[in-house]
């Protein structure tokens, strides 16, 4: 077994034993990350199923073609276009977000547009957004848009950029 994948089970193990002296001893914040850690499990097994089902349907019935000429080299400003409006229909959160963004890479999307796209699933998804707005009114949440969009487009074009020049790819299935 490798050295990585011992201090991973050593972590994982720590965790639990962590959480198990935490109920024996009556320790409140060990119960509270315990508590925390089943909703969030339990969260996460409420979207991720529906959420990798859809990824598993686009990659089979979306055309590596279709993904190039919108999202592609060739694409231009649609491109990022397209990864506004894809990410602020994204509901998941980021959970969601980094898969479909893979599936994206792998298809022949443009590195600075999948770079958008992460960036505005975390920006600019429709729900925060009316959420947001009803807090903090909607003139609030269009001015953070309308400030917030240009720089994540900016910012991906010149990473996206920086890192194709240096000849980037992502790695394979990693375990």
């Amino acid at each position: 077994m490798s050295r990585n994948k011992m201090v991973k089970i050593a972590g994982i193990v720590a965790y639990f034993f962590f959480i198990l002296f935490s109920f024996m001893t009556g320790f409140d914040p060990g119960k509270q990350i315990a508590q925390n850690f089943i909703d969030f499990s339990l969260d996460m097994f409420k979207i991720l199923p529906c959420a990798f089902l859809l990824i598993g349907l686009f990659e089979v019935w979306v055309k590596k073609e279709t993904v190039e000429k919108h999202f592609g080299q060739e694409s231009g400003i649609k491109g990022y276009i397209w990864a506004l409006l894809l990410a602020s229909t994204t509901v998941g959160g980021l959970y969601v977000a980094f898969p479909v963004a893979y599936s994206l890479y792998n298809k022949g999307a443009k590195l600075s547009i999948i770079f958008t796209y992460i960036s505005s699933s975390a920006v600019c998804r429709i729900p925060m957004t009316i959420f947001e707005a009803s807090f903090l009114g909607i003139k609030f949440s269009v001015i953070r848009l309308w400030v917030s969009l240009p720089l994540v487009i900016m910012s991906s074009i010149i990473l996206g950029n920086y890192l194709t020049k240096k000849g980037y790819k992502l790695m394979e299935g990693n375990s």
